[in-house]
């Protein structure tokens, strides 16, 4: 059982048992065989050597035995890389000097989903225009591949502890002021690398939903939903910390909360690590996705860095960072890139030490110190679903013409006071608008005005 609509612009994701099952696992490893041996980087006198990571859902060991098997059964040499995050399984691949990786996750998505992230050498991502796609085709045309001899099976170990080893080369530990902070990983896959974490940091480091639990019992692993950051600003006030961090069910999303319990915007942190990488690398392009954010605009050409426009997603982000040479870039959903040497993927370890760093120098509350950052008024993303998109996009750039138009990623309007974007969503007849403005008032004027049309 497989339905196409699970090959997303990103990745590949569906509930488990309905959109697809154990033996589409096995069919999506044949397929990312059959696509790697036409890469030129994979010459066919050699075995590939491939790596495949899992998170903790319910459903993930029986897909991984699929997996392992369909690869080690046409000659691939395969690296269990066991229970990790998915900055871990990038780290890994690359680290490790494999030709590619498997990771079995469905990200943020409630329990019952399931799904698997695609890299290429140097953990370079596979999106729908560079080989998901293709998949896709591969199987539904019925090929398969031709059974070689059958490689082992090996395990790699210790990936945390390496990563970490590697990450806090980037920030001066020596900087950072003991803080308490609490941790909320929703039982997911970040508490790997905030466990280490938590052992470096001077100060207190406070733990809730660090089991790691397929089932998600405390609540959902997503924390852009503001009812699941509720128990980390319930417990951020209760024990007077500094500040609060929340992770996804896979580790590549980070999100903070300042002393008050309020959500410190993913702008206000894209902008502040823009503002931190800089230094390490002036004048060099930093990448932003074209959900409104101005602030990290903002900070990016105060300290010197050439803004760049990226489309949504963390796979065609990553992808633009390698092309245009983008030293980091952040989504509005909490994703953190970074372009090293070592190859372009989330390190939330780094992304998260120098933010400690940054907010240790500060002789102030983390509120006080955020204020005036906090300078425009967001509508919040808003969906709606609608019968043509083309259309809409259409009515949307005439009424709007007189503003700075971009069609990157649905379509963006710029004017002095105002900015939106709507985009279409892969996978529904929705649409999705973000606006932000200078007054709250002209957001809402502006919200309901563009609201309105959509109807």
């Amino acid at each position: 059982m497989l339905e196409a609509s699970i090959f997303r612009a990103y990745d590949i994701r569906g509930i488990y048992e309905k959109d697809f099952d154990d033996n589409a696992a096995y069919q999506i490893a044949s397929a990312y065989v059959a696509l790697r041996r036409l890469d030129d980087d994979c010459p066919s006198e050699k075995p590939l050597k491939i790596a495949v990571g899992s998170d903790m859902r319910l459903s993930s060991p029986k897909l991984k035995a699929e997996i392992l098997k369909a690869l080690s059964a046409n000659g691939i040499i395969v690296y269990d890389l066991g229970l990790v995050s998915t900055p871990a399984f990038y780290f890994a691949v690359s680290s490790q000097d494999l030709d590619g990786g498997i990771m079995i996750s469905a990200s943020h998505n409630p329990g019952n989903w399931n799904g698997f992230k695609l890299v290429r050498r140097q953990a370079t991502p596979i999106s729908e225009n560079s080989g998901l796609l293709w998949m896709r085709d591969w199987i539904l045309r019925g090929e398969k591949l031709d059974s070689q001899t059958k490689l082992g099976i090996e395990e790699i170990k210790d990936i945390p502890e390496k990563q970490w080893e590697h990450d806090q080369k980037y920030t001066n530990l020596k900087k950072i002021k003991p803080q308490k902070i609490v941790a909320d990983t929703a039982n997911g896959m970040g508490a790997e690398y905030l466990n280490i974490l938590a052992k470096n940091l001077p100060g207190e480091f406070i733990k809730i939903n660090f089991e790691l639990n397929g089932n998600f019992p405390a609540h959902e692993a997503d924390p852009i939903k503001p009812e699941n950051l509720k128990q980390l600003q319930m417990s951020v006030l209760e024990n007077k910390a500094d500040l609060g961090i929340a992770t996804d069910g896979d580790g590549d999303r980070i999100f903070f909360v300042d002393e008050k319990g309020n959500l410190v915007e993913p702008a206000i942190i894209r902008g502040l690590l823009a503002r931190s990488f800089l230094k390490d690398r002036p004048g060099a392009k930093i990448g932003h996705d074209v959900r409104p954010g101005k602030i990290t605009e903002d900070l990016i050409l105060a300290s010197n860095g050439k803004p760049v426009l990226t489309r949504v997603g963390h796979s065609l982000i990553k992808e633009q960072m390698l092309n245009e040479d983008i030293y980091f870039a952040g989504e509005s959903s909490g994703h953190f890139f970074l372009n090293l040497p070592l190859g372009c993927f989330e390190m939330p370890n780094i992304m998260i030490l120098r933010l400690l760093e940054e907010f240790s120098q500060a002789e102030k509350p983390l509120s006080e110190y955020l204020k005036p950052f906090r300078k425009y008024y967001s509508s919040g993303e808003i969906n709606r679903e609608v019968l043509n998109k083309k259309e809409i996009f259409n009515l949307l750039a005439e009424k709007y013409a007189p503003g700075e138009l971009v069609f990157l990623d649905g379509i963006t309007v710029t004017y002095p006071n105002y900015w939106f974007n709507v985009r279409a969503s892969n996978t529904e007849n929705k649409i999705r608008l973000n606006l932000e403005a200078t007054t709250n008032e002209l957001m809402i004027e502006k919200r309901d005005e563009i609201l309105k049309l959509l109807k």
